[in-house]
């Protein structure tokens, strides 16, 4: 497996630990449909949401949330649907965004954006 995939794995990991801590109940993790995945599903009361999870170790090519562009967002709103449709959710939905940056000291700055998209 390739470094940035045990980075993202890393993440995905600390973000559903830091979204638990904040009182999301993690529902799934890197659900697929087809050629698209959400990294994250957690649910807070009735609200469910989907989680895109990015992580860096330094800034040279932007902040972590800015490597979610258009195309990849539409992804994740397809697969959204589906999933939505398969569990037959009635209530309200979220797209966030959980960017991780690994900082030079070994620290982490984790922020979580809520409606990043949509």
């Amino acid at each position: 497996m390739a470094t940035h995939n045990d980075t993202g794995n890393w993440g995905e990991e600390k973000a559903s630990a830091f979204l638990t801590e904040k009182g999301f109940e993690v529902i799934e993790k890197n659900y697929r449909h087809k050629h698209m995945e959400i990294d994250l599903i957690v649910k807070k009361n009735k609200m469910l949401i989907f989680v895109e999870v990015k992580t860096r170790s330094g800034t040279g090519f932007g902040m972590p949330e800015e490597f979610v562009n258009y195309t990849k967002a539409r992804l994740i709103m397809k697969a959204a649907e589906h999933y939505i449709f398969d569990k037959d959710w009635h209530f309200d939905i979220r797209f966030d965004i959980v960017s991780i940056l690994i900082l030079p000291t070994g620290a982490l700055d984790i922020r979580h954006i809520e409606d990043a998209f949509c």
